[in-house]
């Protein structure tokens, strides 16, 4: 699998990433360990979690497989901060007491002493930015991470976190949804990121898995948005509005004798993105995933896509 720089820093991810979000809670020890075998022998190396995965479950299962099944220091391990669980649920916690905080748990739970690369997973409304960048510049000098970036920031926030950031550490990676339901990183994330030298991680390249098609005409009993926890998650993606291009890939697809997935899957990867994010649910879901790789579309097919999909632009994008 092809390996590129992140960014314009000197570390080097697969041009797919392995995602956890479902390990320990919809995926067992036993799909996680496979994926993972399947994952390097493919020459991946980029697994991506966070802390508030399955309430830390992934990280842990993730944590004691590494080393056994694959070893720790031929991958590259991206985890996330800034959702901190509570009686009441969820909490969004990005200020440096909760993202230190957060970091040194998840260093416990995966069984090392640093990750790779260390992303803030959501904005806080309630912390300035000039503090959570604060956090992210004293896990690289303490050593517990190597590099670190932000996840689903607006373009000023990432524009503002890389200047703050510029001179001693640098902003490496933004990580957003991309994918030809969800755009929206086009109009400004992407521009900046490209400016600024910032990679970017494409999660969810399948629209949430609706492009894979699945949902065409039904939602199977298996699937994620028949699971009580995730049904929400895929809820917005099963519109009217996504019908379209859902078909369009489908039709594509079928012209080029391959699978919805590795349709939608190739026209995310030629966004000139550094890596897309694959989660899947079983070992056999993310060997299609796997296979889809190598699949470059035909320019014309490209742009077809691209168009179909193409998001509403307003002022002040387009004046």
């Amino acid at each position: 699998m092809e390996q590129r720089h992140l960014g314009r820093t000197g570390l080097r991810v697969s041009r797919l990433g392995l995602g956890t979000m479902t390990w320990s809670r919809d995926t067992d020890a036993h799909d996680a360990s496979e994926q993972l075998r399947d994952f390097a022998d493919a020459g991946g190396t980029l697994i991506d979690t966070s802390a508030s995965y399955a309430d830390g479950g992934a990280e842990e299962l993730l944590g004691a497989l590494l080393g056994d099944v694959v070893p720790r220091d031929e991958m590259v391990l991206c985890t996330k901060a800034g959702i901190r669980q509570t009686s009441a649920g969820g909490v969004i916690d990005a200020s440096r007491g909760g993202l230190l905080g957060s970091l040194d748990a998840s260093l416990r739970r995966l069984r090392t002493d640093h990750v790779d690369l260390w992303l803030v997973q959501t904005p806080d409304p309630r912390t300035p930015l000039d503090e959570t960048v604060s956090a992210l510049r004293l896990a690289v000098t303490s050593g517990r991470a190597r590099y670190v970036g932000l996840s689903n920031h607006a373009g000023w926030q990432v524009a503002r976190a890389a200047t703050l950031l510029e001179r001693e550490i640098g902003l490496t990676a933004v990580e957003a949804e991309y994918s030809l339901l969800q755009r929206g990183i086009e109009r400004e994330v992407l521009p900046a990121s490209t400016v600024l030298g910032v990679g970017v991680l494409a999660w969810s390249p399948l629209g949430r898995g609706v492009l894979t098609g699945k949902y065409r005409r039904t939602i199977p009993a298996d699937s994620r948005a028949a699971s009580p926890h995730l049904a929400g998650f895929v809820e917005p993606y099963l519109a009217r509005s996504s019908a379209a291009v859902v078909e369009a890939v489908a039709t594509a697809a079928k012209g080029l004798e391959r699978t919805a997935l590795d349709v939608a899957l190739a026209w995310v990867l030629s966004r000139g993105i550094s890596s897309a994010i694959v989660g899947a649910r079983t070992a056999v879901q993310l060997r299609a995933s796997l296979a889809a790789e190598e699949l470059e579309l035909p320019d014309e097919l490209r742009r077809a896509l691209s168009e179909i999909s193409a998001p509403a632009l307003g002022y002040p994008e387009r004046f």
